[in-house]
């Protein structure tokens, strides 16, 4: 923190840290950040990170693959703990529910992905929990979480200069997001 506001830090020289690994830091990232991601890590914070390390551009793509990867790691390990357990003790509420959300499947997540406030990590688990095919849960995930990948990332990446264009069209990105994922929602809630 003393670093940080003696001004001595810089993203330039963050990314200086990350240069000496060439092809491989975003390789390392993409491992490490899947692997936080299963132990309930901010996505938020690890896209902004991604973009302070990588910049935008590149750090768009390192940002939704490990958003992904992360994501299908926890579904796993939900459908693979748990899954079976809570068919057997489902009640008829539960199950209504989950046939709901399996009929649904690649929107169900998407939507999720969309709508504003969902925790992100606890739907990894909740869906690995639901009758969503891996396949629909990972495309879904990788298409829904690619506008927000991008727009934290361009903000890790212009943390120095917040009122650049790349850092604006980021904060844009995101309320756009959020009004589309309340109408998707809503609309999808008048035709239950």
């Amino acid at each position: 923190m003393a670093v940080a506001s003696s001004g001595s830090l810089s993203s330039q020289r963050v990314r200086g840290w990350v240069d000496g690994y060439g092809v491989a830091g975003p390789i390392v990232f993409v491992v490490v950040s899947s692997l936080l991601t299963v132990c309930l890590f901010p996505g938020p914070l690890l896209s902004g990170a991604s973009g302070l390390l990588f910049g935008t551009a590149l750090g768009t793509g390192v940002s939704i693959v490990s958003a992904t990867l992360g994501a299908v790691l926890a579904f796993s390990l939900a459908r693979w703990l748990a899954h079976d357990a809570v068919e057997e003790l489902q009640g008829r509420r539960l199950a209504a529910l989950r046939a709901w959300v399996g009929r649904r499947g690649f929107l169900s997540v998407l939507y999720a992905r969309l709508a504003p406030g969902v925790p992100y990590n606890l739907v990894n688990y909740a869906a690995g929990l639901s009758p969503v095919t891996l396949g629909a849960f990972a495309g879904a995930t990788a298409l829904g979480c690619a506008p927000r990948a991008f727009a934290y990332t361009a903000l890790g990446g212009s943390l120095d200069d917040l009122g650049s264009p790349e850092a604006i069209t980021a904060f844009v990105v995101l309320v756009v997001m959020a009004i589309a994922g309340l109408l998707l929602a809503r609309r999808d809630l008048r035709r239950r």
